[in-house]
């Protein structure tokens, strides 16, 4: 009996002091409430205001949270809605981005010190602005920091060097400008580095290849040149993400734990090591966008855990082995634009529906929208034959031809401005198609007056008709004068009508009234910028007519665009189909909106001036016999915009083309939520749509809203990653919507989680039977 009176006072004493173990003390309480006054009261902590209770008992939020122990705070994590929007950041305030010029890092990391016990800090998206003080190193405790998406600029103190247990280093969206610190072999608990987005320059410390506590590297989007070192002493590591960098040495050895390597978009050359053929955890690896060469290493195919595969965009040659194997979860792959030779392996065959397979533009048999097999084989064999003396040669007649531009440059501004300043900018004089090489050093004067088109262009022109002026003795013949029968339809932009020329090919003819603002030799140039536009998921603009003769009015241009005749109708339509086997499912619709997204893609950033303002809409889509989508109605706006957008200059021209850029990705948001949610809901219009958006996150409201052949026929988690970006394309703030590159990778991604989940579905039901 007397045992047990000893543990009831035991246990009564014990609960008295469990509201003391989390008990803030007065001084941390007045420490949080100066950082709130320092951030500017974010409404994330307006529930600090007038609360007379114990902090460490507020509950956490997805945007606010204080843990406490032994009277401390320990954990501090504030998530703001302070997101940067603008390019450059010049170290001043920028209102309605940072907080105001009032503040003052210096004395708010003075504050956030004294919570000396702190473990976890988390303040994102604040405003907070200006170079990181050295003082945050007195943070020791610390072992999670993350400042992600605020407008931190300069150099990462070497101080922190001694916060020795840290295990999470996040600074991604800022602006840092210096190089990546040498010292971060220093911290030995070190497992995620994460500096993604910023403006990180020189070279990629060797330091990092030492700290084999690694799991993630992620300095993806900065500026790093130079050599990669070998990494495969970091035997921890699962993510290596370095895209979008300057990197332009051979591949280096990496480590066998790997499952996610994202390395496109810098300049890497050589061969695909074999090494890599043997990373048997690898996931996902994109090698997109570099100078490789070579034959891929077969094995690279049959990884066992290899999901998505992307080669594209190199200079890989030779041909894959006829009987290369394909790994089992292998369900993305997009081998294309490089110099491949032969037959497609079996396993790759474009017509499988285990797989997504991406192979235009190489010179593989059999295949649609291939180079000849000349092509390839004379490209390998001219990189084979270039000396350094040939080198010399090349760097000689560049020179020169550089030289003979300028000078012609300059002769045609002179006349252009004598013969057309009132009326013309002649923005559209002289396309250029965008080189993966272009130097930084060259003028925007000289690219604006090149005239070279890339291999996207160019194949996007094979099997399609030389580009040519029509007769309106042609047009009238092919279309019977124009006559009612002919017509297809007529929209906002113009009558379409279709025709049959001599040769028996039928074609689309667009008729457009131009208002006239420039003289009929600026006029041609601008159809001279679209008769460049070729893409396999352009629909192929053949020629045109200016039928001068018809004209009450010298300010006005009676215009005809003839394009290749697109059989299968629009997107819009096929969405619309209710009858058995014509229904489009969600792969379907993923790869109708993936050839869209390439396209705009192109018209964005595959050719100088790019094309923005493209009239996207799912009735602008159609599809072909083979069910490939091509966009109809681009580059519009080079034909029919008003005279003062043409003539905008300097910061308002960028402005305006920005903002067009922006609209592409705000309509394109809407084809994708229309394939979401089928064109009946749509119908109701943009409102209703955007209302409906919250529905999107529960299972219940997906059911309520979603089509029921997509619901029928996705898995959730790849409907789940095109919601995402959907939401984020229809942003209301424009700044905020993601770039066409990160559409598409989105889309690809999503195309390639589907693949794999209906792999999966179809396992299931065999091994059922």
């Amino acid at each position: 009996m007397g045992c047990l009176k000893i543990f009831v006072i035991v246990l009564f004493m014990w609960a008295l002091l469990i509201p003391n173990t989390h008990q803030l003390g007065s001084y941390e309480t007045q420490i949080l409430l100066q950082l709130r006054r320092h951030l500017e009261y974010p409404v994330q902590l307006d529930v600090l205001e007038n609360y007379n209770g114990d902090f460490c008992s507020l509950g956490s939020t997805l945007n606010m949270s204080i843990i406490c122990e032994n009277n401390s705070v320990t954990e501090l994590k504030i998530k703001g809605d302070k997101l940067v929007k603008v390019n450059e950041f010049h170290g001043v305030a920028v209102p309605n981005n940072t907080l105001s010029e009032r503040f003052s890092i210096d004395s708010f990391v003075t504050t956030l010190t004294r919570l000396s016990s702190l473990k976890v800090l988390t303040l994102v998206s604040l405003g907070i602005w200006g170079p990181l003080p050295v003082k945050i190193h007195r943070l020791s405790s610390l072992e999670v920091l993350d400042m992600s998406s605020n407008f931190l600029f300069g150099k990462i103190p070497s101080e922190m060097s001694t916060m020795v247990k840290l295990h999470t280093l996040t600074f991604d969206g800022n602006f840092f400008n210096e190089s990546v610190p040498e010292w971060l072999d220093l911290l030995p608990n070190i497992t995620i580095l994460s500096m993604k987005n910023n403006r990180l320059k020189g070279k990629f410390p060797h330091s990092i290849s030492k700290i084999t506590s690694l799991t993630d590297i992620v300095l993806s989007h900065n500026a790093l040149s130079g050599e990669l070192p070998d990494l495969s002493a970091l035997s921890n590591l699962n993510l290596l993400d370095l895209r979008e960098n300057h990197l332009d040495s051979e591949l280096p050895l990496l480590p066998q734990g790997l499952t996610t390597i994202l390395l496109s978009s810098n300049a890497f050359s050589g061969e695909v090591p074999e090494e890599f053929g043997k990373l048997n955890q690898l996931q996902h690896l994109d090698l997109s966008n570099n100078a490789l060469t070579g034959t891929p290493p077969a094995d690279l195919f049959s990884l066992p855990s290899i999901s998505y595969l992307n080669l594209a965009f190199n200079v890989l040659s030779g041909s894959l082995p006829e009987h290369l194997n394909c790994g089992s979860e292998l369900g993305f792959v997009d081998i294309s634009d490089n110099r491949l030779l032969g037959m497609l392996p079996s396993c790759l065959n474009a017509s499988s529906d285990k797989r997504i397979v991406k192979v235009s533009g190489n010179c593989l048999l059999d295949i649609q929208y291939q180079h000849s097999e000349s092509y390839c084989k004379q490209a390998s064999l001219a990189k084979k034959q270039t000396t350094g003396k040939e080198i010399a040669i090349l760097v000689g007649v560049v020179g020169g031809t550089v030289i003979l531009v300028v000078f012609l440059a300059v002769v045609i501004l002179i006349f252009c401005r004598r013969q057309h300043a009132r009326h013309c900018m002649d923005r559209y004089m002289f396309p250029k198609v965008v080189q993966d090489n272009a130097q930084p050093n060259i003028s925007a004067e000289l690219l604006a007056n090149a005239r070279i088109i890339s291999q996207t262009a160019a194949l996007g022109s094979q099997g399609a008709p030389s580009y040519r002026v029509f007769s309106m003795e042609e047009l009238g013949e092919a279309t019977e004068i124009f006559d009612k029968s002919a017509l297809l339809g007529e929209g906002s932009i113009g009558k379409i009508y279709k025709g049959k020329l001599e040769n028996g090919t039928y074609v689309a003819v667009r008729e457009l009234t131009i208002h006239r603002r420039c003289t009929s030799w600026n006029f041609k140039l601008r159809m001279d910028l679209l008769s460049k536009f070729r893409h396999p998921h352009l629909v192929s603009l053949l020629g045109h007519c200016i039928d001068d003769g018809v004209q009450d009015d010298s300010t006005v241009h009676r215009l005809f665009l003839v394009y290749e005749f697109i059989p299968c109708g629009n997107f819009r339509a096929r969405l619309s189909e209710t009858t058995p086997g014509k229904v489009l499912n969600w792969s379907d619709r993923l790869a109708v909106l993936i050839g869209v997204a390439k396209a705009v893609h192109f018209l964005h950033t595959g050719v100088i001036p790019p094309s923005f303002g493209n009239s996207l809409k799912t009735d602008s889509i159609l599809l072909d016999e083979h069910q490939i989508a091509k966009l109809s109605d681009y580059g519009m706006s080079i034909l029919t915009e008003e005279s003062e957008k043409v003539e905008a200059k300097g910061d308002g021209h960028s402005t305006w083309n920005t903002r067009k850029k922006e609209d592409d990705v705000y309509n394109f948001g809407f084809i994708l939520l229309e394939s979401l949610v089928g064109p009946f809901l749509s119908g109701k219009g943009e409102t209703f749509l955007l209302n409906e958006m919250t529905s999107f996150g529960s299972q219940d409201g997906r059911r309520k809203i979603v089509d029921p052949a997509v619901l029928t026929t996705s898995s959730q988690e790849s409907l789940s990653i095109v919601i995402s970006i959907t939401n984020k394309c229809i942003s209301p703030e424009s700044q905020s919507r993601p770039s066409f590159e990160d559409v598409l990778w989105n889309l690809q991604y999503a195309a390639q989680v589907q693949a794999t989940a209906d792999t999966d579905q179809r396992s299931d039901a065999t091994s059922l039977s």
